[in-house]
């Protein structure tokens, strides 16, 4: 069997790869929004694919996960989801296109909340806060998907090669990985969703996943737009890529500062930076204001998804696959809204008024993460 240190190696080494991987598809958008010459709002109505998708995928990976165990959903999720890259490089058609980004994005929760349940059981058996390594390393990976794409559209390589040789190597990678996973995690008890008043404390941490959700999914899909359009700079992933390079340091920093000043202040701390950076990038629409704005919203957004999942698998109701289940809803819900909103404010008025939404969803992390430690997290002692 092998040890906890080389499960945190193996199972950290997948978080880097579909980093990687989801990185490839978000740096792109721009280039697939110019070979489909859609406008604003038509790419909002695209990119709502991916959270409908991953809404519908909810109940099915749930179950598969307290079914299965995490293990085996996790790598045949990982299979699809590279194909699904595959096809979103060489589609020819809308169609196409939306039949793999729907593909992508139904594979992409799957296998996200099989690998955090990894996460959240393999802490377990650490004293020390892991879950934002393993963010970090994901955050890694973007880095390196956002370095690579721009790299390769500096030298013209179509997106075509590009996707599928990325598919290929998530492959191959998370085949390397799969005999170290975690077996035989699934719970006792716990699995099963109990109808009626919804837990408050999954409520409460469900709405903080909610508003990360709107800053870090519109993030994904709409930095690199913004860079392009509104800064006007022709290599326009340099936003982006600022912006999940401050959120992989910030990760990988997360357990070091959670340590120094608690949760509590980190979400407060949190908070501040995802809204003075987008109000910065709004005023001042200039290469190096823009990137200094998206670096304060990279570390912003970086603590409070890990932070959240961490909380989450100390819930007294449900088990943890099932308690990060129902909070990736909300996660999802903010996905849901958040990008396409940008896509159609844009289009009525323009990209810089649009991005206010990531300014107000930022700053109300800190009223709920305030009500949340009021009522729940100092009596467990979680700071």
């Amino acid at each position: 069997m092998p040890s906890s240190k080389h499960q945190r190696a193996f199972i950290g080494l997948i978080f880097f790869f579909i980093g990687v991987s989801f990185a490839t598809w978000a740096s792109r958008i721009p280039n697939i929004k110019a070979n489909f010459q859609l406008n604003d709002a038509e790419l909002g109505s695209l990119l709502i694919l991916m959270p409908i998708s991953s809404m519908v995928s909810l109940p099915f990976s749930g179950w598969l996960v307290s079914r299965f165990n995490s293990r085996k959903p996790l790598i045949v999720s990982i299979f699809i989801n590279a194909l699904s890259l595959m096809l979103i490089g060489n589609a020819n058609s809308i169609f196409l296109l939306s039949v793999g980004i729907s593909a992508y994005a139904f594979t992409t929760r799957t296998l996200n909340l099989s690998l955090n349940t990894q996460g959240v059981n393999l802490q377990k058996l650490f004293s020390r806060n892991i879950l934002g390594t393993f963010h970090g390393l994901w955050s890694a990976g973007g880095i390196v998907g956002a370095a690579l794409t721009t790299f390769l559209l500096k030298y013209q390589v179509s997106i075509q090669v590009h996707l599928i040789a990325i598919a290929i190597l998530v492959i191959i990678a998370c085949a390397f990985a799969y005999p170290y996973l975690i077996r035989n995690d699934k719970p006792e008890k716990g699995n099963k969703i109990i109808i009626g008043k919804p837990d408050p404390y999954i409520f409460m941490l469900g709405l903080l996943a909610f508003c990360a959700a709107v800053c870090e999914g519109g993030m994904f899909d709409w930095s690199g737009v913004y860079f392009k359009e509104v800064i006007q700079t022709p290599i326009f992933t340099y936003g982006f890529l600022t912006f999940m390079t401050f959120m992989a340091g910030f990760r990988f920093l997360s357990g070091t500062i959670i340590a120094k000043i608690g949760m509590y202040r980190n979400y407060m701390l949190s908070a501040g930076l995802i809204f003075s950076g987008i109000i910065l990038s709004i005023a001042l629409p200039y290469f190096w204001a823009g990137l200094i704005g998206f670096a304060f919203v990279g570390a912003g957004t970086a603590s409070v998804v890990p932070m959240t999942y961490a909380l989450a698998g100390k819930s007294d109701k449900y088990a943890p696959g099932m308690a990060l289940s129902i909070i990736t809803t909300y996660t999802i819900s903010g996905m849901l809204i958040g990008p396409p909103i940008i896509g159609y404010i844009s289009h009525a008025l323009n990209l810089r008024v649009s991005f206010a939404l990531f300014a107000a969803a930022g700053i109300m992390i800190a009223p709920i993460a305030h009500l949340l430690f009021q009522k729940f997290i100092r009596p467990r002692e979680i700071v």
